[in-house]
C-alpha cells in the first residue's frame, strides 16, 4: 500500500512539472514574438546622416567612415565634403596630434583610417580654439583690450661715489727751484682757492730779472725794444704774468715765488717736501675740486639701452641721510663687464657741501626719457616660451587664436607690444595655458616653439606618360640616384592644370620636378614637354 502511493506522487509531481515547464516555453515564445527589436545604431556616416551637424563632434569611428567615403568619392584637401557641405582642411591622426595630410589614407602611424578636419564648424578652424561658455566660467577665463599708450618708467641702480677728474688740476715745476716752504703738510688737505700752497726759490729767474731792470734805467731810442725782448725771456724762464708785473712794478728782483691753489678743493697727492729741489716739469701736487663728484652705477645690458646722456638722476645715500643729490647721466661708458653683463653708468652729482666723498654708496634713480605711443597689454597675457612671444586673442563665437607678438619693455604690469596685435583687440588674461595646450594638440600653426616648416627637397628627371586619371599621372622614369630609386613606373600627383602643358597623353615624353609628401604620392612642382627623340 505504502508503495502504491508513492508511485502516484512521483507520478503527480512529473505531471506538475511537464505542465509548468511547457507553459514557461508558451510564454517565451509569446514573448518573443511580440517583441520588436531595438534598431542599432549606424557605425559610420552614410550620406548626410550623421549623429551630429558639427564634424568636430564625430567620434573616432564615425571620422574614420567619412575618411573611407571620402577615398571612394576622390576627395581630399580643399573639397567641398557633399555630405556635410564643409570644405575639407586635411586629414590626421587622433593619436599623433600636430602630424597633418592632404589626402584621406591609412594612418602612417596607427592601424586605422585617418580622420577629416574640417572648416566652419564649431572649434574646427584651423586656426582657433573655440570653448563653449560654460567651461570658460569654469575656468574663469578673464580677457583685457589691446590699448595705446607709453610707459613711463624709472631706471635703479647702485653705485660709488668716485671723484670728477674733469675738475682734477696737476700743479707741476716750471724750472729749477728749492721748496723753501709748503703751507699744505699732507694729502688730503683742504685748501681754498687762491690759498698759498707752497713758496719756491727760483736762481735761473735772477739773471732775466736783472736784465729787464738794467734794461729799464736805460732811455733814448730802441730801448722800449730792448725792455719788450727782455719781458719776453723772464716768461721763457717759466715766470707766471703776475711775478713778471710784480718785477715791473717794483723794480727789484723777485727769486721768490708762491704757489697757489687755483681752485678750491682738496689735495689729493703731495709730492715734495721742504728743502726738496725740484725740475722743470716735475709734479709738486694734485688739486681735486670737490664742487662735483661722479656716480658709477652697474646697469644690465637691457636697462641701460633705455638710457641716453642728460637723463635726470636722483641720488641718496647712507652718508647723507635725508638728503637728495640732483644730477644727470653723462655717459655710458663704452665697456660691458663680462661677468656680470653689465654696463657702467656715469652720473654726475652737485655737491655743494663736500658731503659725498670717493667710496660712499649712493642709490640712483635715473629717469627713462618718454618714449613714443605703442601698443600695450597686461604682462599677464603674454607667454614667454624662449624663442618667442605668444598671446591669445580672443575673438567672437567663444573662439581664441595663438598670435605670435613682438613684446617690447615691462613696466608696472604692462608689456609693450610693437608688432602682432591691433588695438581693440582682446587678450587672455588667465587660462591661455590650457588653450595654447589645446592648440598645440591641434597642431596649430602659431602653436608654441613650432618651428618654420622646412621646404622639401626638390628632384628632377625625365619621365614618359603612361596612363592619365584624373589630377594622378602614370610616368616610367630612369633611375634616380639622389632617392636611390632605379626605373620603374609609378604614380605622380599632377601641378594645377593652369601649370600643365596642354592635350597631355600618353606617350609623351617630360621633364618633371617634383617633391616627396607624406602619405602621398609624389607631387610633381613643373613640367615641360621634351621634343621626342629622332628615329634612328
Amino acid at each position: 500500500m505504502n508503495k502504491t502511493t508513492s508511485l502516484i506522487a512521483l507520478a503527480a509531481v512529473a505531471a506538475l512539472a511537464a505542465v509548468g515547464g511547457g507553459a514557461w516555453w508558451l510564454g517565451m515564445q509569446q514573448g518573443m514574438g511580440h517583441t520588436t527589436p531595438a534598431p542599432q545604431p549606424a557605425a559610420g556616416i552614410t550620406g548626410s546622416a550623421t549623429a551630429s551637424d558639427d564634424p568636430s563632434l564625430w567620434t573616432i569611428p564615425q571620422g574614420e567612415e567619412a575618411t573611407r567615403r571620402h577615398i571612394r568619392e576622390s576627395l581630399k584637401a580643399g573639397d567641398v565634403d557633399p555630405a556635410t557641405g564643409r570644405r575639407i582642411l586635411n586629414y590626421h591622426d587622433p593619436m599623433v596630434p600636430g602630424k597633418n595630410f592632404e589626402a584621406p589614407a591609412k594612418s602612417p602611424f596607427m592601424d586605422m583610417m585617418l580622420v577629416p578636419r574640417y572648416a566652419g564648424g564649431d572649434a574646427a578652424d584651423a586656426s582657433t580654439v573655440t570653448v563653449s561658455p560654460r567651461i570658460q566660467q569654469n575656468l574663469g577665463l578673464r580677457t583685457a583690450p589691446v590699448v595705446e599708450g607709453s610707459l613711463v618708467s624709472e631706471v635703479t641702480a647702485v653705485g660709488n661715489v668716485v671723484w670728477n677728474e674733469r675738475e682734477q688740476v696737476v700743479l707741476s715745476s716750471r724750472a729749477m727751484g728749492f721748496v723753501e716752504k709748503l703751507h699744505v703738510k699732507a694729502a688730503l688737505d683742504r685748501v681754498a682757492a687762491g690759498a698759498p700752497l707752497a713758496e719756491l726759490y727760483v736762481p735761473d729767474w735772477v739773471a732775466a730779472q736783472e736784465e729787464y731792470l738794467a734794461l729799464a734805467r736805460l732811455s733814448g731810442d730802441g730801448t722800449d725794444t730792448l725792455k719788450d725782448a727782455a719781458r719776453q725771456r723772464m716768461r721763457q724762464t717759466g715766470m707766471a704774468p703776475a711775478h713778471i708785473q710784480r718785477v715791473v712794478s717794483s723794480g727789484l728782483v723777485q727769486p721768490r715765488f708762491t704757489l697757489t691753489a687755483p681752485i678750491a678743493g682738496i689735495v689729493s697727492e703731495l709730492m715734495v717736501r721742504e728743502g726738496a729741489t725740484v725740475m722743470p716739469g716735475m709734479t709738486l701736487m694734485r688739486l681735486q675740486g670737490t664742487r662735483t663728484v661722479w656716480a658709477e652705477g652697474a646697469l644690465p645690458e637691457s636697462q641701460a639701452a633705455l638710457l641716453r646722456p642728460g637723463a635726470r638722476v636722483r641720488t641718496t645715500s647712507p652718508g647723507a641721510p635725508g638728503q637728495t643729490f640732483e644730477g644727470q647721466v653723462q655717459a655710458l661708458l663704452p665697456e660691458v663687464d663680462a661677468v656680470t653683463r653689465t654696463i657702467r653708468a656715469r652720473v654726475e652729482l652737485a655737491n655743494p657741501q663736500g658731503r659725498l666723498v670717493p667710496g660712499m654708496l649712493v642709490s640712483m634713480r635715473l629717469d627713462r626719457p618718454k618714449a613714443a605711443a605703442t601698443l600695450l597689454v597686461p604682462s599677464d597675457a603674454v607667454i614667454h616660451t624662449g624663442r618667442r612671444s605668444v598671446v591669445m586673442v580672443a575673438e567672437d563665437g567663444g573662439r581664441f587664436r595663438p598670435v605670435e607678438v613682438t613684446a617690447g619693455l615691462e613696466v608696472g604690469g604692462q608689456t609693450e607690444i610693437s608688432a602682432g596685435l591691433q588695438m581693440g583687440q582682446r587678450v587672455v588674461l588667465s587660462g591661455q595655458f590650457l588653450i595654447d595646450s589645446e592648440a598645440s594638440l591641434r597642431g596649430l600653426e602659431a602653436r608654441l616653439n613650432q618651428e618654420p616648416a622646412p621646404t622639401p627637397p626638390r628632384y628632377t628627371t625625365d619621365a614618359v606618360i603612361d596612363a592619365l586619371s584624373g589630377d594622378t599621372v602614370t610616368l616610367t622614369h630612369p633611375p634616380i640616384p639622389a632617392l636611390k630609386w632605379p626605373q620603374m613606373q609609378m604614380d605622380f600627383q599632377l601641378p594645377p592644370r593652369a601649370q600643365q602643358p596642354r592635350d597631355l597623353e600618353a606617350g609623351d615624353r617630360l621633364q618633371i620636378e617634383f617633391e616627396m609628401q607624406d602619405g602621398e604620392v609624389p607631387r610633381i612642382t613643373s613640367l615641360q614637354r621634351v621634343a621626342p627623340e629622332p628615329r634612328k
